[in-house]
């Protein structure tokens, strides 16, 4: 059994993403279209930052908006841009940092889905990601993202989960750190090679800010009429949504700046 150990996040776990996941796009629709209903009518340019493997690049473009797809992750760059060209949609994929990105125009919309802004090194890099949305947003234009809590992060130290399809064999566990505000996912793969089983590592970090603190870097940035909306307010039923797990916000970049 060939051993390979990566501290690399989003390679394998990038891979399989869609597996692991396969809810997400549904869930993520479901509350886009709750909280962007009655701006979406006149939104024509999107960029979708931590984009992942694309699923919300290629639902607005399939609704004609013009779309920008951003990830610092080379195999979620990847996977974006194969969907799309199998769908034959002209989504633009950038590889690039969330904390530096820039675009060639600026866009209506800007997402943030998922809790991408959680796997953030620093609580301070937040202030440079708000300053990079002001930047590549028109005036006027919105800011939509969502965050997990600390209350979501506090699972992960009891986390020890096994998953298996017929493509890998993965062994899930997790470490918190309340003080640091921090958390830790490893992930144990194992994938068949030929007729061998061929072992890697990865870690995802994550980290959390208080509910003053994105609104406060948000209007350092040039935002106004931040709204804020729990999980469970926006989540679909069905996923059986917990108060105070994860937030959603809705900004809008003041014109003229």
């Amino acid at each position: 059994m060939p051993g390979i150990s990566s501290r690399r996040p989003y390679t394998l776990l990038a891979r399989f993403y869609d597996q692991l996941q396969p809810q997400i796009p549904r869930m993520n629709r479901f509350a886009r279209q709750k909280i962007l209903r009655r701006i979406l009518p006149k939104v024509r340019t999107v960029c979708e930052l931590g984009c992942g493997t694309g699923e919300t690049s290629l639902d607005f473009a399939r609704r004609g908006r013009k779309v920008y797809a951003v990830d610092l992750s080379p195999t979620m760059c990847r996977l974006t841009r194969q969907k799309a060209r199998r769908a034959r949609l002209p989504v633009r994929v950038l590889c690039a940092d969330m904390r530096s990105f820039r675009l060639p125009k600026a866009v209506d919309l800007v997402t943030c889905e998922f809790g991408s802004l959680n796997h953030l090194p620093r609580q301070s890099d937040l202030a440079r990601v708000a300053r990079a949305v002001a930047r590549a947003l028109r005036p006027g234009g919105y800011f939509y993202l969502d965050v997990d809590t600390a209350r979501t992060f506090q699972q992960i130290s009891n986390m020890s989960e096994k998953v298996e399809t017929k493509d890998f064999v993965a062994f899930f566990s997790g470490h918190y750190s309340s003080q640091k505000r921090k958390a830790r996912l490893e992930i144990d793969w194992f994938v068949p090679a030929g007729k061998r089983w061929r072992r890697q590592k990865e870690s995802v970090d994550h980290i959390w800010w208080k509910d003053s603190e994105i609104p406060r870097a948000l209007r350092r940035a040039g935002f106004r009429r931040i709204r804020r909306w729990d999980g469970v307010e926006v989540r679909p039923a069905w996923i059986k949504p917990r108060p105070s797990f994860d937030t959603y916000y809705l900004a809008q970049k003041i014109r003229g700046t």
